[in-house]
């Protein structure tokens, strides 16, 4: 690492959403391009600069900013400069020489100390003085809090989240409590908080050091589904994390519970402690439910007579679990649809929104991703959102503080709300969806009960089901149509643990046998780069998504992304490329958006080259491709499945990941034409029935398995289920009992 200080002559370029800036600086010897997160640096000041050199492909050398620091300019020169850069909202070249001549040496004493004799100067007001002083002292400010924390191991892109949290209290939030920094900022943990604290001196049996680490636990456990953990485990995980005794974490826990962050009762003879949101939410949920459910609904006496009718319209014969299905939607407030592969979910839920219609009730479809949505969209023909849009989402402070306009006092305006895919919602995201359900609106949730859980906490489909206090429809009779594919047979085969052939190979459904893990991925790169595409008709392999139980490993994700890549779209004078935190992104590249952003920017362009739509908002599971990195503007442009651009800053590239093979979770709620999926020994707990049965169920045309029959088997019979602490059934027995 290297320093360099000199004076700051031109910003090149900057990002005022994360500060990421391209500035020259004159040194006493030359030049000097610097890149980072320079937030608010300002042309004229000196900067000393802590950084490596990289040499740029395109620009050449560049500093790489990692510490910095800024000082005032002390010259005249510098100090006009600095204030006809435009750093001072109001102040430009021509003023900005007035008050330098005015003022001289004093100009920045007169501005921090007696900003009313700048009104002596003609154009600048009372109010106008008074504006620009308090600019020049929060941007003082700011300079303060970066040094201090950088001297603490806090990046700068942290220091500036800090900062624009608690402005001129930083310091004093971090020297007095910097847990407070876990709860109130995004990306800064447990860990990073009790790094501070060891630093600023704060005492490591602190009641809010040990607080912190408590809530830290359960927040752990969430990660892997829970929303609770016996009070057992959280005192034994908690001192392990914070190597203090029993008498302490106990302590902290009772005033966590007086203080109500935590929540401490009595399951099925365990006690057990939530953090306090989690329990309210699932407490609400089975509230809600049961004053959905129990609305008392004049019946439909018609709709059985129309069942024959809506059969006519849309060319279908139902079977009596549908009927019974569309029965009960209409003389329910919530009716649970669920079932496997080729068990008629789609033409009931079709037959549903006919039947509602027809009676002129107003019908809104959502699932839980863009993907899901899209695919309702797809089988229904009607619009179905993500129920982040159909909540109306917005961000407050930053994009990771949402909130939805949506609630009891502005509900959803509809007569019915059809949820899909409901499998793949958490605890969280079913609260805010059954806050802006008003009492008196149906509420019909369809999904496999028999694919993977959420990604977050909860166990929502299942505990609902559970509970058998909520209506629910299963349809287990696969349709004629179904039946011809070995896909949907052979799922339904794994499901409930019965063996069949892998070796018949004469439909949609194949196995490959391969033996070590070097030949099992020659095999898929050959299937996805040529044999494949040319057996399904595809015009390429974009149509192909290769599915792994595994992020790790040889034939985990991260890998068979790299061996992909390399054959598929390998490196080319032609393609620029993009390194980021060890991923090389190419023009031409499969990516996956990996969180949803409602607020990013997107395009649709016509075959002229113009846009024809804009608007805003790309979701967790998008696929597309890189059409253009640009190194000058620092940004990625990725062209979507559905034609929608959009251009990610580098900074920003944590947003997608490669995508020629992605995880099983990432694939729910998706349908893709083929998949390719490896066969091979890891972790049992990734080698499920469940996992494989899911894998299977996302493929539309065709599956080809690839690898060890023998692990093939141990996963379709390990129906070991992934246990999550959750309650919900529970809930829903109690406050059925208590409206009785």
């Amino acid at each position: 690492m290297v320093d360099v200080e000199g004076v700051i002559e031109e910003i090149i370029y900057r990002n005022e959403d994360n500060g990421y800036t391209i500035l020259t600086v004159a040194t006493d010897a030359e030049e000097i391009t610097v890149v980072g997160t320079l937030f608010r640096t300002t042309i004229g000041e000196r900067i000393v600069v802590k950084g490596n050199y990289n040499s740029h492909p395109i620009y050449g050398l560049q500093l790489k900013a990692e510490e910095f620091q800024c000082f005032m300019p002390q010259e005249q020169a510098g100090m006009e400069k600095y204030l006809s850069s435009g750093a001072i909202k109001g102040i430009g070249p021509s003023l900005a020489k007035k008050i330098v001549e005015e003022f001289g040496n004093e100009t920045f004493k007169i501005i921090e100390e007696s900003p009313d004799k700048l009104s002596v100067i003609k154009g600048i007001s009372m109010k106008k003085a008074q504006e620009i002083a308090r600019i020049f002292f929060e941007q003082k400010k700011m300079r303060q809090v970066i040094i201090f924390l950088q001297d603490f191991g806090v990046s700068l892109t942290y220091a500036v989240k800090i900062f624009n949290e608690y402005k001129d209290k930083s310091i004093e939030i971090v020297k007095g409590n910097p847990y407070k920094l876990a709860e109130d900022i995004h990306g800064i943990g447990f860990k990073m908080a009790d790094s501070m604290a060891y630093r600023v001196g704060i005492d490591r049996d602190s009641p809010e050091r040990i607080m912190a680490g408590i809530k830290y636990t359960l927040n752990q456990a969430s990660q892997e589904g829970h929303l609770f953990l016996e009070q057992g485990q959280v005192i034994e995980q908690s001192m392990e994390l914070l190597e203090t005794t029993k008498e302490h974490i106990e302590n902290a826990m009772f005033e966590l519970v007086i203080r109500q962050q935590l929540k401490s009762l009595t399951i099925e003879d365990k006690q057990v402690v939530y953090l306090m949101n989690y329990f309210m939410m699932e407490k609400y949920i089975a509230q809600k439910l049961l004053e959905l459910a129990d609305f008392k609904i004049a019946e439909d006496k018609n709709i059985s007579k129309e069942l024959e009718h809506i059969e006519d319209t849309q060319g279908i014969c139902l079977d009596e679990l549908q009927k019974k299905a569309i029965i009960d939607a209409m003389n329910n407030g919530v009716l649970v649809v669920t079932g496997g592969p080729g068990t008629g979910k789609t033409t009931t839920i079709n037959a549903i929104i006919e039947a509602y219609e027809d009676r002129g009730k107003e019908v809104l479809l959502a699932a839980p991703t863009g993907r899901a949505a899209k695919r309702m969209t797809e089988t229904t023909g009607k619009e179905a959102k993500t129920i982040h849009r159909l909540l109306e989402i917005s961000f407050s402070k930053d994009e990771y503080n949402q909130k939805f306009e949506r609630n009891e006092e502005y509900p959803l305006e509809a007569d019915v709300v059809i949820i899909d895919e409901v499998s793949m919602m958490d605890v969280t995201l079913t609260y805010y969806l059954l806050k802006a359900i008003a009492i008196g609106t149906r509420l019909v949730l369809v999904g496999d009960k028999d694919q993977l859980p959420s990604v977050g906490p909860g166990n929502i489909l299942k505990d609902i089901i559970k509970s058998e206090h909520i209506k629910t429809v299963v349809l287990d009779k696969i349709f004629r149509q179904a039946m011809e594919s070995d896909i949907v047979i052979n799922a339904h085969k794994i499901h409930k643990g019965e063996s069949f052939s892998l070796r018949k190979n004469d439909k949609d459904f194949f196995f490959i046998g391969r033996q070590n893990a070097q030949r099992i991925i020659e095999e898929i790169i050959g299937l996805i780069k040529t044999r494949l595409p040319e057996f399904a008709g595809l015009s390429g392999s974009d149509s192909i998504q290769l599915l792994t139980p595994m992020r790790k490993g040889l034939l985990g994700v991260e890998n068979l992304n790299n061996e992909l890549q390399k054959a598929i779209n390998p490196p080319d004078k032609k393609r620029r490329e993009k390194e980021y935190r060890k991923i090389i992104f190419r023009e031409g590249d499969k990516v996956m958006q990996i969180r949803n952003n409602y607020n990013i920017g997107w395009t649709i362009m016509s075959k002229y080259n113009y846009p024809i739509e804009e608007g805003v908002g790309v979701f967790n599971g998008d696929v597309g491709k890189i059409l253009e990195i640009n190194h000058y503007s620092e940004k990625v442009k990725v062209k979507f499945d559905d034609e929608k651009i959009i251009e990610y800053d580098f900074s920003n590239l944590d947003e997608i990941e490669l995508a020629y093979a992605i995880t099983i979770h990432k694939s729910q709620g998706s349908e893709y034409p083929v998949i390719v999926m490896p066969i091979f020994s890891g972790p049992a707990m990734l080698l499920t029935r469940n996992l494989l049965y899911t894998a299977i169920t996302r493929a539309k045309n065709h599956v080809v398995l690839v690898g060890n029959e023998e692990i093939f088997w141990n996963m379709a019979n390990n129906n070991r289920e992934i246990h999550r602490n959750s309650s919900l059934h529970i809930m829903l027995e109690q406050a059925a009992n208590i409206s009785l």
